[in-house]
């Protein structure tokens, strides 16, 4: 006989709206992530991991520890509430576009953004369109790929999945960019080295008020993260984005995301793409 699933009065901590609230205050506050109702008991699950693992014994202490000392577990915090769904080349419409891009831009130096990076299937599905629009391992070509959650950059930076994450591909391409394990490591897959050097793997916040980034890059994918923001939030956002993107540069938006809102920084140029609105103050 199964077990019957535990419910809210029978749980190993104690989590009451009051504990809700002030996760849902504090994450949108340090990340942007606005978290609805429905989504207490999945805080509880995945916020009970880290207060198991701390020896902690009330949600309210492990919260007041996070606010107490940020450096100690303020990423722990994070990582655990940020939401990591991917696939190699998802929505590919915009794949074909960036191919087309790249193509018609030649051989000079361009520079794209992946800041939802997760765990790497976008910015490698990224450094396969460059190698293929270039018919090149060495493209004239560099990734950035940043997110909030350091746990998933460490996957991307390794770039090691089941093989199964790879399924979806053609033979040709998971022939062309990928390594199939042996013996110990059978059942997994790595991208090969070329494509590892095209990208660059870093930490980033998109609510920081400075990305510390260069800019002028030709084309940006913000993709299926903006969903997880309120709309001043997403504006605020966009205006430190909007103005490292080339002015003839694109921006990449997850099928359900649409800005409207913020007709200033960005217009509207192809299905969910945009460029820089023009005259953008930079």
């Amino acid at each position: 006989m199964r077990p019957s699933p535990r419910t809210s009065d029978d749980r190993e901590f104690t989590f009451d709206e009051r504990d809700f609230r002030r996760v849902c205050r504090m994450i949108r506050d340090r990340a942007g992530i606005h978290l609805h109702p429905h989504k207490r008991d999945m805080v509880y699950s995945r916020l009970a991991r880290r207060v198991r693992a701390l020896g902690m014994e009330r949600f309210g202490d492990y919260l007041d520890f996070v606010e107490a000392d940020p450096d100690a577990e303020l990423q722990g915090f994070i990582n655990a509430l940020t939401t990591n769904l991917t696939s190699f080349f998802r929505e590919a419409h915009h794949f074909d576009m960036l191919a087309e891009r790249l193509r018609s831009r030649g051989r000079n130096g361009q520079t794209i953004w992946c800041n939802a990076a997760s765990t790497g299937e976008e910015p490698y599905s990224l450094a396969i369109t460059a190698c293929e629009a270039f018919a090149t391992m060495t493209p004239p070509v560099r990734i950035l790929a940043t997110d909030i959650d350091t746990n998933v950059l460490q996957t991307a930076a390794r770039g090691v999945y089941p093989v199964e994450r790879i399924n979806s591909l053609s033979l040709q391409r998971r022939r062309q960019f990928f390594q199939r394990g042996e013996g110990a490591n059978a059942g997994l897959c790595r991208v090969k080295p070329e494509l590892q050097a095209l990208i660059e793997f870093r930490p980033l916040n998109l609510l920081d008020d400075d990305y510390e980034l260069k800019g002028g890059f030709d084309a940006v994918f913000c993709r299926n993260v903006m969903i997880y923001f309120d709309k001043a939030t997403q504006y605020e956002v966009l205006k430190r984005m909007a103005p490292l993107i080339a002015p003839d540069g694109l921006l990449f938006a997850g099928h359900s995301e649409s800005f409207g809102h913020a007709h200033d920084l960005i217009t509207p140029c192809g299905r969910t793409t945009y460029r820089p609105a023009p005259g953008l103050r930079r």
